[in-house]
């Protein structure tokens, strides 16, 4: 299989799990902003749900510009990533409509914790697949620490016993801050491309 192809699958999938979570919302009952602004639970939800989705979208296609090649195991690790993102509609829905209880606020991030972990598998499976520690992005992330995923780690494991405790809101903050360290994409990558051209 081509990159090419499995970029093309992992469009469809992104773009099936944007339709499921706008689905979600509910027209509002009333015909004015008070009736929109009940709604806020929800809208919040599914916009910081969108910006993850369409972060890990983005910094996909960076990292697939950055190899030559995919083999079986990255098809399986592209998979999890999927997997673990195909549960967003149902923790979004979920944690909006209970008002940001605690138990579904930590399920969210429980779920962006195993997705972050998966994108490091499909990382690793991509190097591993285009030549090792040669590979052009190998050189291009292996020199460089990793910070973002270091705190996006760290406020994820925050924000979950957060959440779980009661203090839903340092749960939703840490949400807020991950998707914010994550706007611009992978520089790395970005820089290593430039160099070479």
């Amino acid at each position: 299989m081509t990159k090419e192809r499995m970029a093309a699958f992992t469009d469809g999938v992104v773009a099936i799990l944007i339709t499921i979570m706008v689905l979600e919302l509910k027209v509002p009952e009333g015909h004015d902003l008070a009736a929109l602004m009940a709604q806020w639970p929800l809208l919040l939800a599914y916009a910081l749900s969108f910006v993850n989705v369409g972060l890990i979208w983005n910094n996909h296609h960076h990292l697939l510009m950055s190899v030559e090649q995919v083999d079986g195991r990255v098809l399986w690790a592209n998979l999890f990533v999927l997997f673990w993102l195909s549960l967003l509609p149902f923790v979004t829905t979920w944690m909006g409509e209970s008002h940001y209880a605690n138990f579904p606020t930590a399920l969210y991030g429980i779920v962006m914790l195993f997705t972050a972990g998966a994108w490091s598998l499909l990382v690793s499976s991509l190097i591993r697949s285009n030549g090792g520690s040669e590979s052009f992005l190998a050189r291009a992330i292996g020199g460089h620490r990793d910070y973002k995923t270091l705190i996006s780690a760290l406020l994820n494991l925050i924000a979950i016993p957060s959440a779980l405790l009661g203090f839903a809101w340092i749960a939703v903050c840490c949400y807020l801050a991950i998707a914010a360290i994550w706007i611009i994409p992978d520089q790395r990558i970005e820089k290593k491309l430039a160099v070479d051209k």
